[in-house]
């Protein structure tokens, strides 16, 4: 059996392909690879996958954000050999995996916007070229983080239109302290940032939110997309982001000479079919 996994801080997506094609779908906790002990990591496949596929799998796939040494690829090696003996691992970056779902086996512009950002170029077979993410404050431009930063700033400093203000304070209750507590002492503060983005997306159509979103995805083309060769590559995008804000992207994109090609959600789809 053939194990491919799209693995975020929250969850993992799970398909796994039986000799005979059919497919199992399971969903378990997230895996960090950076802040997760072995221990750990052999404890959750044994205790939430193992169960339900039993230890003929022979080859995995593992996607994720942080992969990005050979020390962390080799201590995925071992914690899945452990739990499923003999088996061969590829533990690759969250990119390499919005690559290949995107472009399968041909070059392009890679992206991946959801909670976060990040950009490559793809030769078909590897990563060429990759502009630097940088992080929800350094960088992470049109990401669900960066969006969010803005639109607190803008609640912050009291530049929110009334009507929205209302409403956000309607629905979140949220006071100047306690958007600093979440924001600057407590931990995963992308994460609490990124989480307004569905409220922000009802809103989209008001000057100041559409403006604010336009401002975003503008950031995203000019400090990102323009550093690759886009005049002959169409921009292809996987992440929530991405998927519920196509239209303002097109928009963005054709403003600065570009083109929007695939996008989807979440990868685990493109993934798939790129191991088939």
């Amino acid at each position: 059996m053939i194990l491919i996994a799209d693995s975020g801080a929250t969850k993992v997506d799970w398909r796994c392909i039986r000799p005979d094609g059919s497919m199992v779908e399971i969903q378990t906790e997230g895996i960090n690879a950076v802040f997760m002990t072995s221990e750990q990591i052999v404890d959750l496949l044994r205790t939430q996958l193992l169960p339900q596929l039993g230890p003929d799998v022979k080859e995995v796939y593992f996607y994720a954000a942080g992969v990005v040494s050979a020390e962390l690829s080799k201590n995925l090696a071992e914690c899945f050999d452990a739990v499923f003996p003999g088996c061969s691992c590829v533990a690759e970056s969250d990119i390499l995996a919005a690559a290949r779902a995107l472009c399968g086996n041909k070059p392009g512009i890679a992206c991946i916007l959801g909670t976060g950002a990040n950009t490559c170029f793809y030769d078909g077979e590897k990563v060429t070229k990759n502009v630097r993410a940088g992080g929800f404050i350094l960088g992470d431009d049109g990401s669900g983080a960066v969006i969010g930063k803005h639109f607190i700033s803008d609640f912050v400093k009291g530049l929110l239109p009334k009507e929205i203000e209302d409403e956000f304070v309607k629905r979140y209750g949220y006071e100047y302290k306690d958007i600093v507590q979440k924001v600057y002492r407590e931990a995963l503060p992308s994460r609490f940032l990124a989480s307004f983005s569905p409220f922000i997306n009802e809103f989209r159509s008001h000057p100041h939110i559409a403006k604010l979103l336009r401002r975003c995805f503008d950031d995203f083309f000019e400090r990102n997309i323009a550093q690759y060769d886009y005049a002959n590559n169409s921009v292809n995008l996987v992440g929530s982001v991405a998927h519920y804000y196509r239209d303002i992207l097109e928009e963005s994109a054709a403003a600065h000479g570009m083109k929007i090609g695939r996008i989807m959600k979440s990868p685990i789809a493109g993934l798939v079919e790129y191991h088939r």
